[in-house]
């Protein structure tokens, strides 16, 4: 069973230790303490922690931008390859449709997290364009939730 919690500043150990993953580290520009309890104190940023099991497996951070839309800024899944990240991308959907009243989800991927983008492609996540961070490409994908 996979369920989406609101995360409290006692997560947060966890959540840079998650982010410190080999697997993950790859992926993601991790954050400092101090930046993901600024980002917590934000009401424009909203973090969820995935539970399954009853126990901690990972973390969303969303950050609320337009008027309709959702910014999905990041997914960290600690025993990754077993399915729970795509079912907790499920419940944050639900959840910004249901809790956010947003009907637009869009993200941004390293080009070179294929297996993510597969991933996103997958859940019914499209490209709608292209940037560049500190000379790596990134790829912008968004989903309506309509």
């Amino acid at each position: 069973m996979i369920e989406l919690l609101q995360s409290s500043p006692q997560d947060v150990d966890a959540f840079i230790a998650m982010e410190q993953q080999s697997s993950t580290l790859a992926h993601i520009i991790p954050y400092a303490r101090e930046a993901h309890l600024e980002a917590m104190s934000n009401a424009h940023i909203i973090y969820l922690s995935i539970y399954a099991e009853q126990k901690l497996a990972g973390f969303i951070i969303l950050a609320i931008d337009q008027e309709n839309s959702v910014e999905f800024r990041r997914i960290v899944i600690s025993d990754q390859g077993k399915g729970i990240g795509q079912k907790a991308i499920a419940l944050m959907e639900a959840y910004c449709v249901e809790n956010l009243k947003r009907q637009h989800v869009w993200l941004d991927v390293f080009e070179k997290n294929t297996r993510g983008i597969h991933i996103y492609t997958k859940l019914g996540y499209r490209q709608f364009d292209e940037a560049v961070h500190e000379g790596s490409k990134l790829i912008l994908m968004e989903k309506s939730l309509a």
